[in-house]
């Protein structure tokens, strides 16, 4: 028997999940603030860019539950407080969150969806639980290298980019300023983790 939207626990699901999404937009935005005002600028930025992820995964939960505008959708639900001055521990409580609903909420979220017929939103729940896996990671990967002193040098010679002018520096520490447009430090990324960069494009 076909279960009225109305009356679904997908509904109440997709409003969780919007007001999670929500939730972690603001958390990330905050994070970024934090991570610039200790001047490291390139882990603010992926904080801003996982940010902007998170309000189209709101868009999409937001979408599905359109046809009950003008409704209130009550629910209760637990959300984290990660208000720390520590860049490294707000990376790793992202990831914390991030693996979380990628492991646990999401999938749980969508099978609720296909059981009560909701095809489309339980697609939704488990394509952005994927993503979610792909941000906990980055998140995590960052957490790792701060932690171990190994984002700004290596024990061998690496590449980092400077995220404000693109330059490519090759060595075992990244130098205070960048040698072309004499920004801090804290724009240089490991070039593995640089947006669009790829080896073949210096050739």
């Amino acid at each position: 028997m076909a279960i009225d939207f109305k009356e679904s626990r997908t509904r109440e699901n997709l409003m969780r999940a919007f007001a999670g999404e929500s939730q972690a937009r603001n958390r990330y935005t905050i994070a970024a603030a934090t991570a610039k005002e200790q001047k490291m600028f390139a882990v603010s930025q992926i904080f801003l860019f996982t940010a902007d992820q998170e309000r189209a995964h709101a868009e999409v939960f937001y979408h599905l539950l359109k046809s009950l505008s003008g409704t209130t959708i009550h629910i209760d639900g637990g959300y984290p407080v990660d208000n720390f001055e520590n860049v490294t521990e707000l990376l790793k409580a992202a990831r914390h969150n991030e693996m979380g609903e990628f492991e646990d909420v999401y999938p749980a979220f969508g099978e609720v969806a296909r059981e009560e017929g909701f095809m489309q939103a339980a697609a939704a729940f488990h394509q952005i639980a994927e993503i979610e896996k792909i941000h906990g990671n980055r998140f995590g990967k960052l957490a790792e290298l701060l932690e171990t002193n190994h984002y700004y040098e290596s024990e061998t010679e690496q590449e980092w980019m400077c995220l404000n002018c693109g330059h490519i520096y090759r060595g075992k520490r990244v130098p205070e300023v960048c040698p072309v447009c004499r920004h801090d430090k804290g724009y240089f990324i490991p070039a593995s983790l640089a947006p669009y960069f790829e080896k073949e494009f210096e050739k």
